[in-house]
């Protein structure tokens, strides 16, 4: 890791040793906002999963219930009444054949990727462009769907999606550090609460190891949970 500048060091300075309830968490967090920008809120969860079983995956999507304060950009592969379907919904882009030599040749400027069913022999072979980019649709995170009108607008309303990774964590953005505190506390609530409900039935001892929010140029602040 890079030097850190004068101001996170300063707001390292801050950091508090203890655990806080998550409202408290949030005000420490703003604390150390003296950037001119509005930083993204994220997430971080320890699980007690076994990233190597299958079975102990932890994956899923929902939409916070205040957003996340950025607009989504979303391409869509579908055909027919879909694709306008789609289309109407908000996507940025809906497309077959053209869309998919566009990703082919190395375009990935958006944040979600959705398609219809009868579209994924042509999704298929763009995995290995998607796939590194967390953007190929799979079914169990809901990006492959018959409604993809109902996905786009999930998405559009600050929906988000998530997967432990190889050390068992789960990452995710919950908001913007404009937002009013209470809204913050209730979108980290709301994504706590749906990881937990989320815990496979083979994990063993104890589910929930811990959880942290920042900023994305912010230290950390451990949340009780």
């Amino acid at each position: 890791m890079g030097k850190k500048s004068k101001r996170y060091r300063a707001a390292l300075a801050k950091q508090p040793s203890a655990l806080l309830p998550l409202d408290e968490a949030v005000k420490t967090l703003k604390t150390y906002d003296s950037t001119k920008f509005d930083q993204t809120v994220e997430v971080h969860m320890r699980l007690g999963v076994d990233p190597n079983q299958a079975d102990q995956i932890v994956r899923g999507s929902l939409v916070l219930p205040h957003g996340i304060g950025k607009q989504q950009r979303v391409v869509v592969f579908a055909k027919g009444d879909a694709a306008k379907a789609a289309e109407e919904a908000g996507a940025d882009e809906v497309g077959q054949e053209d869309l998919a030599k566009k990703i082919k040749d190395g375009w990935t400027d958006f944040d979600v990727c959705i398609a219809a069913p009868d579209m994924m022999g042509l999704v298929g072979p763009l995995g290995r462009v998607l796939g590194p980019r967390g953007l190929m649709p799979s079914p169990r995170a809901g990006t492959v769907t018959p409604d993809v009108a109902k996905v786009v607008s999930e998405y559009k309303a600050g929906k988000v999606e998530f997967r432990n990774d190889k050390g068992g964590n789960v990452h995710a953005m919950v908001g913007k550090m404009s937002f009013d505190d209470s809204k913050l506390v209730d979108n980290i609530n709301a994504f706590i609460q749906f990881v937990d409900s989320l815990k496979p039935q083979n994990v063993k001892g104890t589910y929930l190891k811990g959880v942290a929010i920042c900023g994305t140029m912010s230290p950390s602040v451990r949340v009780t949970c």
